[in-house]
């Protein structure tokens, strides 16, 4: 077989065909930040908000294998490969994040995630093989921090979305509910998703599958049969290279730590930054729902309740801010990365940045003062910069061409394989370990992390990959 030739790309044409990924990590930047938030807005107490997240573990868990597998024997003159993929994930992305706001119920806000999630899985990862696809392997590290420039950039501004509308253009509902200010990160979400993948798929063509590749193409599609693809994410898992098992390892650690940062970081601010309890919050909102609906309520008890209802909502655009700054760090660090990862080795590096963000989670539960907390901030965004970029560039060069999709949704299968444990099993140990106690949740995310930095260490990096030069 000859092997392709991938032309070198400029670096505007690298920036052109990752600048879906922009609008794509919108969407969970909102995931992130204002789900959870919104779920408790609705009247969900803090121990549930793990399994109210089992969208995102299931839905990746069956749907980026399945993607990646279908992807790898796609291939339309006028569509190309992978565009496909990222072009219908985009258009449900948009259309759930303009209806998410309105969810009046939990059941509601549950099943949009369910659907945004799903469109959200089904466009990232062609996104990821897309690298393989277009980029000769010495551009890789270069294309994959890239992608993670454009994960800062979207979540940067997902986030700030949320602060600046809640202190700027207020909207806040002291009844119970989604406050409007809510609404307007959604609605900008919802069109960032779609013209930005848009721009990526008019600006980047996809290379054309060689003769000798459409027709094995062509024979594959005519001797399939209903579950070839999962048959296929099987076959490929039993045969997968031993990296993405020593990969595997990091990230259950890696992932298991993010999940509980992003469901308690809200809970725990509320507790250490404006003295909000749980069982504060609970009596506010049980006021508040009595003074709407006519019943007595002594002034002073309904000023102390839309008291507590404001700093409920100034701890979610504080989350906002916070959540901002580690993007904004990432999308500032995310292509300054890839010198020293030339420099030191991608594994090096890798190693450095999860332990200093395990430093910057367990100084958080310490710190009292909204503006001083941003500065571990710092230290996350870095380390989240390496996480959306290196880890793809170390074992790229380990995966077969012609599997790189399958083995891009494996990858993620690795991610949500922890969410999903940490969605079943740590609503338990929130409760009857940590005594409930969400400074202890982040905490316990910082730990994980050092253990995910160790386990970087025991794995076998095939080669370095040099950068763009």
């Amino acid at each position: 077989m000859i092997k392709k030739i991938i032309p070198r790309l400029s670096f505007w044409q690298i920036w052109n065909m990752n600048i879906g990924f922009f609008g794509i990590q919108y969407s969970f930047g909102l995931q992130q930040t204002a789900i959870n938030p919104i779920y408790s807005f609705l009247g969900a107490h803090t121990d549930q908000l793990p399994i109210l997240n089992l969208a995102g573990p299931i839905t990746g868990l069956l749907i980026q294998p399945l993607i990646g597998a279908i992807s790898d024997k796609t291939w339309s003159p006028k569509w190309g490969r992978r565009k496909p993929f990222f072009l219908i994930g985009a258009i449900f992305c948009s259309l759930a994040l303009f209806a998410f706001p309105f969810s009046s119920a939990i059941w509601m806000a549950v099943g949009l995630l369910w659907i945004l999630d799903a469109a959200n899985n089904t466009a990232m990862e062609p996104y990821r093989a897309f690298i393989g696809d277009k980029l000769p392997e010495d551009q890789q590290t270069f294309g994959f921090q890239m992608q993670s420039l454009f994960v800062g950039a979207g979540i940067t501004l997902a986030n700030l979305s949320l602060f600046f509308f809640q202190k700027y253009l207020g909207g806040e509902n002291n009844s119970g509910g989604i406050p409007a200010w809510v609404y307007y990160s959604f609605f900008l979400g919802s069109f960032c998703s779609i013209a930005s993948v848009s721009w990526s798929v008019y600006k980047t063509p996809e290379i054309p599958p060689t003769d000798e590749e459409l027709a094995k193409l062509k024979w594959e599609k005519e001797n399939s049969h209903y579950f070839s693809s999962i048959t296929d994410i099987f076959s490929s898992i039993k045969n997968m290279p031993k990296i993405l098992w020593q990969l595997a390892l990091v990230y259950l650690f890696q992932w298991y730590a993010l999940f509980c940062y992003w469901q308690f970081i809200t809970p725990m601010l509320k507790k250490t930054v404006y003295g909000v309890s749980e069982a504060d919050e609970e009596k506010a909102t049980a006021f508040l729902k009595l003074a709407e609906k006519g019943s007595f309520v002594s002034e002073t008890s309904l000023l102390w309740a839309k008291n507590i209802s404001h700093l409920v909502q100034t701890a979610v655009g504080q989350t906002g801010l916070m959540n901002g700054t580690y993007n904004l760090v990432t999308m500032i660090t995310a292509l300054i990365l890839v010198p020293f990862a030339n420099r030191f080795s991608t594994k090096k590096v890798y190693t450095f940045c999860l332990f200093v963000t395990a430093l910057a989670l367990m100084m958080l539960p310490f710190i009292k003062n909204e503006y001083l907390i941003l500065l571990p901030m710092i230290l996350f965004g870095i380390g989240w910069a390496a996480m959306m970029g290196l880890p793809y560039s170390m074992v790229s060069p380990s995966i077969s061409p012609e599997k790189r999709g399958v083995y891009m949704g494996i990858i993620n299968m690795m991610i949500v394989v922890p969410m999903l444990i940490q969605t079943i099993s740590f609503g338990t140990i929130y409760k009857e370990i940590l005594g409930s106690s969400p400074e202890k949740a982040i905490f316990t995310a910082g730990i994980l992390f050092v253990l995910a930095s160790i386990s970087v260490t025991f794995m076998n990096v095939k080669k370095p990959v040099s950068s763009l030069e």
